[in-house]
């Protein structure tokens, strides 16, 4: 591992300025817009348009690459994203923010882009799987460090806003400096909604409603801790508990991914995060149970990401994976920018804890779509199935695609192995 990671360290250690840079800007919209009087349905649309921004990132930036390159796009987008960042506590109206996380958005879907193709390309097809597992892990310790700074200064200043800003700022000089060789960015053509919904209905639509999940837990959380009147730093612990749950989950979920029914472990998943917001729901504010509602319920929700990726690319000819990995992300995208607007309409209607209400019942839909499948078709080998890779919600279509085909690779090697035995 050590020798994978000598070769793309630098690129790492951009990611996590990057992650550190954009988690504490996540968890500042809710901190800052408390403060300013924002109602939950206006920081929904403020949340809603970041992941706007960040699908249309995800199509477009391949396109403005191959016009003008890695660097000048990876370096203008930098550029936008950190102005953005400043300008939040300048502009402090919700119609303003929303053009701000719509254009931070955007720059981040670039940047995640860009940067995952130097990384794709400075790996092998030895070293790929370790070194986008090398990648998830970096991205998440970057966001639940990002709450520690939090910690270090007031949200009602400008301080943590610059901070932001600064430390996205200077994560392109590791990347920069050190991605030399300019790879190629092709990303398949996205297949159709319909098509993907034929190949894999739980697939298909449980990651549409996945996407609502994430970017509720994500963008709402830090909304739902300040309306119940936590303070920040009980704020900036809640959403790292809903990431450190992710990175501890992940692997025993991908241990037992390779070993079952992908479809029994999407309804056990689902199910643990229901039960986890009933708890949220249930606790009135006590401040530990509600820690522990947020580990589970976010602790589950990246793993049942990679759990569905894996489980469509079983339905699918290996030559069709990369064109269903864009069509996988466009779906999370669209629930991503839905999920946030219901969850803000329900806490501004019924009050704050409607947030773990629009989670649970989520997770609810999922759970109960995948025992409906369950008895619609026959389960695959685990002999025959692909094999599980770690993947964020937050990853470009580049990286899915890149872990879909490692994942087939793998596969494919271990059932010749057996083979030969």
């Amino acid at each position: 591992m050590f020798q994978v990671l000598s070769g793309v360290w630098a690129l790492l250690l951009g990611i996590v300025l990057i992650m550190l840079g954009n988690g504490m800007h996540f968890t500042l919209i809710g901190l800052r817009g408390g403060i300013e009087g924002f109602s939950a349905a206006e920081l929904a649309i403020v949340t809603s348009g970041y992941f706007l921004g960040f699908l249309s990132g995800a199509r477009y930036t391949p396109v403005l690459i191959r016009r003008v390159g890695h660097v000048r796009v990876f370096a203008a987008l930098g550029s936008f994203m950190s102005a953005g960042l400043i300008a939040f506590p300048l502009l402090t109206e919700p119609w303003a923010w929303a053009v701000l996380r719509l254009l931070v958005g955007f720059c981040m879907s670039g940047i995640y882009v860009a940067a995952e193709s130097w990384l794709n390309n400075a790996a092998t097809n030895e070293t790929r799987g370790k070194v986008l597992s090398a990648y998830m892990i970096a991205q998440t310790l970057g966001i639940i460090g990002a709450q520690g700074l939090l910690t270090l200064g007031d949200a009602s200043t400008s301080v943590l806003f610059i901070g932001a800003s600064i430390l996205v700022s200077i994560s392109f000089a590791p990347i920069l400096l050190s991605a030399t060789p300019v790879p190629t960015t092709e990303v398949a053509r996205p297949m159709s909604l319909r098509q993907l919904f034929v190949a894999s209905p739980l697939g298909t639509l449980g990651i549409f409603l996945l996407g609502g999940v994430y970017a509720t837990q994500s963008g709402m959380g830090a909304v739902f801790g300040s309306q119940i009147g936590m303070s920040a730093n009980q704020i900036a612990l809640f959403v790292a508990m809903l990431f450190a749950g992710a990175l501890l989950l992940q692997y025993p979920v991908g241990w037992l991914s390779d070993r079952m029914d992908r479809r029994k472990l999407i309804f056990g998943a689902a199910v643990l995060g229901a039960a986890s917001c009933m708890l949220g729901w249930i606790t009135g504010g006590g401040l530990w149970p509600l820690m522990a509602a947020a580990f589970f319920a976010g602790g589950v929700t990246t793993p049942l990401y990679a759990l569905f990726l894996a489980y469509t690319n079983d339905s699918l000819a290996a030559e069709d994976m990369a064109a269903a990995s864009g069509g996988l992300v466009f779906t999370f995208g669209l629930g991503a920018i839905l999920g946030p607007l219901i969850a803000g309409w329900a806490m501004q209607g019924f009050g704050p804890f409607a947030f773990w209400l629009v989670l649970g019942a989520t997770f609810v839909a999922i759970a109960l779509y995948a025992l409906y499948r369950m008895t619609q078709r026959s389960a695959a080998p685990a002999g025959e199935t692909e094999s599980y890779l770690g993947v964020l919600p937050t990853a470009s279509p580049l990286a899915v695609e890149a872990a879909g085909a490692w994942s087939a690779e793998q596969a494919e090697a271990e059932r010749e192995a057996d083979g030969q035995t």
